[in-house]
């Protein structure tokens, strides 16, 4: 289905230094009107901080965003009437109870009809009678996404948005969220969760050190000629001798590479070019192995192609 072009979102070579490279540099992308827009990366590469310039919040040292054609940080307070902000990290007013947050929320948002507020209750299973101070990180969250969804914005920015709710109610989250995508909602999403951006993103940004390293579309991914494939080896010395074979990171596209390694199970992950398999065959053809077989090609492993040295990266490795 053809896309309408519209530029939604705009972040055009957002740079804010912090010093000792921390911050964000030259940083851009786009999100066009009814796409859903994956900003993927730990915590620490950078989302955060440009999601809050997004929003205005902050002043770029260089570079700019839009929302609507308009400059976020000058015209912050007309974009957030349109706007369904849910940030990363929740810090809701004491003294009130779930209802009264609502409701001062209602009445700054002008949200006078409640039919969304009651389906999101409902769908996200929250009774929001109790203090805010109380209630726990998921009842939170729970509420942080009620507010930012029930005035039914166009458009959405959401930052780390399933962290601290259970299994379940991330998969109701990712419903709800290909729900709006049918919709024509507009939808920039900041995680680090693979499952999450995989099910719901039509295209995705990888962040690290600030820097955005790479930008695909989703389907990419699916139908992708990287190949990965699971070697079980007969014996630790097979083991061994394929790890010093086959390089930890690939060099060209035609050079098979290990993904991971298990010293536990003697076994490998390798990631070579669909054109290039008969390379990998080559290598492997003199060695015994109890099994091989082919996996499925994900955003992790994409993903792991940039992390896969980085040592403060714990997520899948």
């Amino acid at each position: 289905m053809e896309k309408d072009l519209e530029k939604v979102i705009i972040v055009d070579h957002l740079t804010q230094d912090y010093g000792h490279g921390r911050g964000i540099f030259d940083i851009s992308l786009c999100v066009q009107k009814g796409e859903v827009y994956g900003f993927l990366g730990p915590n620490g590469a950078g989302k955060s901080t440009t999601i809050r310039h997004l929003m205005g919040f902050s002043k770029p040292q260089s570079g700019n965003c839009f929302i609507f054609g308009q400059e976020a940080f000058k015209n912050y307070y007309k974009i957030l009437a349109n706007v369904g902000y849910l940030p990363g990290e929740i810090a809701l007013p004491e003294g009130l109870t779930g209802f009264e947050f609502i409701e001062m929320m209602q009445k700054l948002r002008n949200c006078k009809d409640k039919t969304m507020l009651k389906y999101l209750l409902d769908k996200f299973k929250l009774n929001p009678a109790g203090e805010t101070k109380k209630m726990s990180l998921g009842d939170k969250r729970k509420l942080a996404i009620v507010t930012a969804f029930m005035a039914d914005p166009d458009v959405l920015i959401l930052d780390e948005p399933t962290s601290g709710l259970d299994p379940v109610m991330q998969q109701n989250f990712i419903d709800f969220i290909k729900e709006e995508k049918k919709r024509g909602k507009t939808i920039l999403l900041s995680s680090h969760m693979f499952n999450e951006v995989e099910a719901t993103c039509d295209r995705i940004s990888i962040i690290k050190d600030g820097k955005i390293v790479s930008t695909f579309e989703t389907n990419y991914i699916k139908h992708s000629q990287d190949k990965k494939f699971l070697l079980k080896m007969k014996n630790k010395e097979n083991f061994e001798k394929i790890l010093n074979i086959l390089p930890k990171y690939r060099k060209n596209s035609k050079q098979p590479s290990i993904i991971k390694s298990s010293n536990e199970n003697l076994s490998l992950i390798v990631a070579v070019n669909d054109k290039y398999i008969n390379n990998l065959i080559n290598i492997i053809k003199d060695f015994e192995f109890e099994n091989f077989e082919e996996l499925k090609y994900t955003v992790e492993d994409h993903f792991i192609q940039f992390y896969r040295e980085d040592k403060n990266f714990g997520g899948v490795l």
